[in-house]
């Protein structure tokens, strides 16, 4: 079906602007004339141009042109005009939409003003996929949360790292750099403040070209060092504190702290009302027993190696059994061979 061939482009576009366009949602938009693509777009980082308008840019023969978005086109003029508005000025006669915004100032009204300009709309072309791009969107739209991916390298017998902290990796090199582009196609990352004093890690994204996610940090009692390289790299990326305290030259945020620690969901609520729409969770095991406790992750990406560390080495979990969980609570959804490592994607059932 020719419809599902262009939408299949504009998927691909709109995954370029993963981890780049939040708040807003990353679409993709592809403009065909005689069944011959003369333009395509995807919605820039920070949100703006929109697809639509980036890719109408490009081209100005789109008198009676298809325009295929795998989201419908907005409806409401904030910082830029209406994408609806600009497609009927450009003279677009056929317009096939991926899925509907769920965005209370759009929901529909876009495809009514298309139809109402004489545009012949089609809706819900490859809804499923165009669905899933967006699903941070959704859910901050929906459930005022961003979608959290947890994210895991274990060893055969799902444990995190050698005994008497042996530096050498779990995984692969070539896993270890999807690991990166996963924090590039996410707009901030998460740990715990154990994570930070054990290991001291940097949380940006080592690839060429590509930008550095927020870094976040669960530290109920301000424990995070001055000289930590979090806090020596703010001009790398920003760091963002949950904590009881104030933590000099970052973005502090106060929530409320009970018995089993910081609440998850008011955690989650916040970075939602700051603009993140997808979330990655990288560690440590206390912080990821306490999302999937919660029931708060969406998705795991587990990069898994051939090797068996043993009884002594350290479980993937706090208290708790990934293989149990894994098998009762996701979904695999897709399995990547990674030279000797595997890639396990699980989706939560619903």
């Amino acid at each position: 079906m020719i419809d599902e061939r262009f939408m299949h482009i504009a998927l691909m576009l709109a995954r370029r602007g993963l981890g780049t366009a939040a708040p807003n949602p990353s679409v993709g938009c592809v403009i065909v004339k005689n069944n011959q693509i003369i333009s395509q777009g995807w919605t820039q980082p920070g949100g703006r141009p929109h697809a639509e308008a980036h890719a109408l840019s490009k081209t100005k023969d789109t008198e009676n042109a298809t325009a295929y978005v795998t989201l419908e086109p907005c409806a409401h003029t904030g910082k830029t005009p209406p994408c609806c508005e600009a497609l009927v000025k450009a003279g677009i006669k056929k317009v096939v939409i991926g899925c509907m915004d769920p965005d209370p100032r759009v929901n529909g009204k876009g495809m009514t003003y298309l139809k109402e300009n004489n545009i012949e709309v089609i809706s819900n072309v490859l809804e499923k996929e165009s669905y899933e791009i967006n699903r941070g969107f959704f859910l901050s739209v929906q459930e005022n949360r961003p979608l959290v991916t947890l994210k895991l390298a274990t060893s055969k017998d799902f444990k995190i790292a050698w005994p008497n902290h042996n530096p050498k990796w779990v995984t692969n090199k070539q896993s270890r750099l999807k690991g990166h582009l996963l924090r590039h196609t996410h707009d901030a990352i998460l740990v715990g403040i154990g994570t930070v004093l054990a290991d001291d890690p940097l949380l940006t994204c080592r690839l060429p070209g590509l930008k550095n996610p927020i870094r976040v940090v669960l530290d109920t009692d301000g424990k995070i060092p001055a000289d930590s390289k979090l806090l020596s790299s703010l001009n790398e990326a920003p760091v963002w504190v949950f904590s009881k305290n104030q933590t000099p030259n970052v973005r502090s945020f106060e929530t409320e702290i009970g018995d089993s620690g910081l609440d998850l969901h008011a955690v989650l609520n916040t970075l939602s009302k700051q603009g993140i729409t997808r979330l990655l969770i990288e560690g440590g095991a206390r912080v990821a027993a306490s999302f999937l406790e919660a029931g708060l992750v969406d998705q795991i990406y587990h990069f898994q190696s051939d090797d068996i560390i043993g009884e002594k080495g350290i479980k993937a979990l706090h208290n708790n059994s990934l293989e149990k969980i894994l098998s009762h609570d996701f979904m695999r959804r897709e399995v990547k061979k990674i030279e000797n490592n595997h890639l396990n994607i699980y989706q939560k059932l619903k």
